[in-house]
């Protein structure tokens, strides 16, 4: 996925009203959006190098937005929301995993009921069962190990029993991990952040929800996703 709006570098100050960031850009401060609903843990160390993209977008409040944070190891971690579910979208068309090959066709913010509903389905002509898929960002680190989520997160929760329950009925489920980050070669849950998604997690495996955590690789403004899963430390 090529990034289509200019990107600028600059060095991340501050993160507040969860919306907003102040990035020093060749000594002057502006403001960028955060796109980013979590705490961005291990993200957000004022004076870290920071990516970030310019819209032109006249109606647009702020032009700017905040792409990614460069982590002490020197590897650029992603913390726009926005971007795992384009990618994913893009490595669903040209079936970038075994497992999407069988199906007819994607249908993007697949409505379940009327309070929720998944990232995507993945239709197959013939039988009314569904893949169903919901797509995570992932940012946080431990080490060479990847972690979700980065602040307790109760619709994770939530998404996590839905995944279990459609399984339950016949369909088949998978929860895709985005892991924004190269540095990283397994990925788990966040146990001391958040016991119960953790636990949620293991339930879910059990009840034959496919994990799939994906690494990102990003260069000359493409964003990519891999297609070697990292390993799961369930």
């Amino acid at each position: 996925m090529k990034i289509q709006e200019k990107i600028h570098q600059g060095k991340f100050l501050k993160r507040y009203k969860r919306f907003f960031a102040d990035i020093d850009w060749n000594g002057q401060v502006v403001v960028a959006h955060v796109p980013n609903t979590g705490s961005m843990k291990g993200c957000n160390q004022p004076g870290s190098p920071c990516l970030f993209t310019e819209s032109n977008n006249p109606e647009r409040k702020l032009k700017f937005t905040l792409e990614m944070v460069q982590a002490p190891s020197g590897a650029w971690v992603g913390v726009n929301t926005s971007r795992p579910n384009a990618l994913v979208k893009e490595a669903l068309e040209a079936k970038l995993l075994p497992h999407w090959k069988g199906f007819d066709e994607i249908k993007p913010e697949f409505k379940i009921t009327k309070e929720s509903r998944f990232d995507f389905a993945l239709l197959k002509n013939g039988t009314d069962k569904k893949h169903f898929i919901e797509v995570k960002n992932v940012s946080l680190s431990e080490g060479s190990k990847a972690m979700f989520p980065d602040a307790v997160t109760e619709r994770g929760q939530k998404h996590l029993r839905e995944l279990i329950r459609l399984q339950g009925e016949g369909h088949s489920c998978e929860i895709v991990f985005v892991v924004q980050r190269e540095d990283v070669d397994s990925f788990s849950a966040a146990r001391e952040i958040d016991p119960d998604y953790a636990d949620l997690l293991v339930e879910t495996v059990k009840a034959g929800v496919r994990v799939t955590p994906l690494k990102t690789k990003f260069k000359d403004q493409e964003l990519s996703l891999q297609k070697d899963l990292l390993k799961f430390l369930k």
